[in-house]
């Protein structure tokens, strides 16, 4: 999300940052570029113009022009303006209201509304260890309620048995009396979509509405529809009356000027973002910290929520005292090679580092394999649990056949077990500075593949 715009404005600073001096003009130039920026990133243009304006009024104030560093000065206030725009700060889901509380689900028919329902349940049930019932009010589409009810299946999360030929009204009774039976904390309720907006379909949700009195009214919006999404959320905003918006499909656009002109168009701020297909990719949208990304500043907060998430304490403390006594073997690096890809891989976890959207080019031409862990795993996998365990056993009749096993050739092998040994130095001086500091090196001594780690290379 917001690759283009991250490397437009990325080449406007770093001109700017090159000059001692800053006059007007040269504000006024990188003004025009950052303008130009935002229009093909899909921002609406009265938001572009709004912004355009704010920044100007402060980048060309006496303080910036003498400031030591002016340069930076600029990135900073269009970094504070960007925050603004897309909210001051994070707004976590409204659960302040006596339970059951009801949260209404609404958009367009494939804005992925359904599997955004299930994850924001699982989302509700593990980290706010609420009590959640699904239910689906779509009684048009074919398998909508039985899609539903199989996501609540993957997930653990109740939904509301189907009662055929009922309506959405009724469905959305009958399952907020049954989350006050059954002492639901929370009811998710997702409305039928429409390819369109039409007067029936709002005329639906707004009788819902109107019954249940959520605490939330959620807009799910697709990031791929761009400016559609600005005129969805104004309809919806005007007629139903939303509370807030839930991004989908972020991972896939690299404009990402839906974000910025939704919350600037409705005043209502995006709560979540799905960052991914897994069930467990819904995450809050923090305001300053994606104003960071767009910059190429990176998201450090997110990136060590991401490990903390993803780590488990035992495992680690386990791992720990294994290193302490020299014992880090093959199985240990697949292990970490699985919790890498449960991150994101190599790409999504650079991605919140700082200074990477600058090393994108020289990453392409490393040829840097997203594919590189799995390979890696099925090379240890086809070792046996003595190898694993003592790479000094692994001598060129094991290699070839090692190598045959899993597919990949000696020289595959070789780096692997070069990679191991790397690692394996860094774990033991990490190993002494206790749990924590094991986890941290362990991660950063699974470097790129083609950059400083010795693993494969792509092509």
């Amino acid at each position: 999300m917001f690759d283009s715009l991250s490397s437009r404005l990325g080449d406007v600073f770093d001109r700017l940052t090159r000059r001692g001096a800053l006059s007007e003009s040269d504000v006024a130039e990188a003004l025009r570029e950052v303008r130009v920026a935002l229009l093909e990133a899909d921002v609406a243009l009265p938001v572009v113009k709004d912004f355009i304006n704010q920044v100007k009024e402060r980048a060309t104030g006496a303080d910036v022009v003498k400031s030591v560093t002016p340069g930076q000065m600029v990135i900073k206030i269009v970094s504070d303006h960007l925050a603004e725009m897309l909210g001051t700060e994070v707004e976590p889901i409204n659960l302040d209201a006596a339970p059951p509380v009801p949260i209404l689900m609404v958009g367009l028919q494939g804005s992925g509304k359904t599997t955004t329902t299930a994850k924001l349940g699982l989302r509700l049930t593990n980290r706010d260890k609420k009590k959640v019932l699904m239910a689906s009010l779509d009684v048009r589409r074919p398998a909508a309620q039985k899609q539903l009810a199989v996501l609540g299946e993957q997930t653990g999360v109740a939904t509301l048995p189907v009662v055929i030929i009922e309506q959405p009204l009724a469905i959305a009774q009958r399952a907020m009396e049954t989350a006050r039976l059954e002492g639901y904390d929370v009811v998710l309720l997702d409305t039928a979509g429409r390819l369109h907006i039409d007067d029936e379909m709002m005329a639906e949700v707004i009788a819902v509405r109107d019954a249940v009195t959520p605490a939330e009214t959620l807009l799910v919006a697709d990031a791929l529809t761009g400016q559609d999404a600005v005129n969805l959320a104004q309809s919806f905003n005007q007629r139903v009356g939303i509370s807030g918006i839930v991004l989908t499909r972020v991972d896939g656009d690299g404009r990402g000027g839906a974000a910025l002109s939704m919350r600037a168009v409705t005043g209502r701020p995006i709560k979540l973002m799905g960052v991914g297909e897994k069930l467990e990719a819904l995450e809050a949208f923090h305001p300053e910290r994606i104003a960071s990304r767009i910059l190429g500043m990176g998201d450090v907060v997110g990136l060590v929520e991401k490990v903390s998430e993803n780590i488990d304490e035992a495992e680690a403390e386990k791992l720990a005292k294994k290193v302490q006594k020299g014992g880090f073997d093959f199985d240990d690096l697949a292990s970490q090679f699985r919790q890498m890809r449960k991150m994101g891989g190599m790409e999504g976890l650079m991605a919140m580092l700082p200074g990477v959207g600058k090393m994108k080019n020289q990453m392409a031409n490393a040829n840097i394999d997203e594919t590189v862990l799995v390979r890696q795993e099925a090379i240890i996998g086809s070792m046996t649990k003595a190898e694993r365990r003592n790479a000094k056993l692994l001598k060129g009749s094991r290699k070839r056949r090692i190598a045959a096993g899993s597919g990949t050739t000696v020289q595959d092998v070789n780096r692997l077990l070069k990679q191991y040994k790397q690692i394996n130095v860094m774990m033991k001086r990490a190993g002494k500075m206790g749990k924590k500091g094991m986890m941290r090196q362990g991660l950063a001594g699974l470097m790129p593949p083609g950059m400083g780690g010795g693993g494969f290379q792509g092509g």
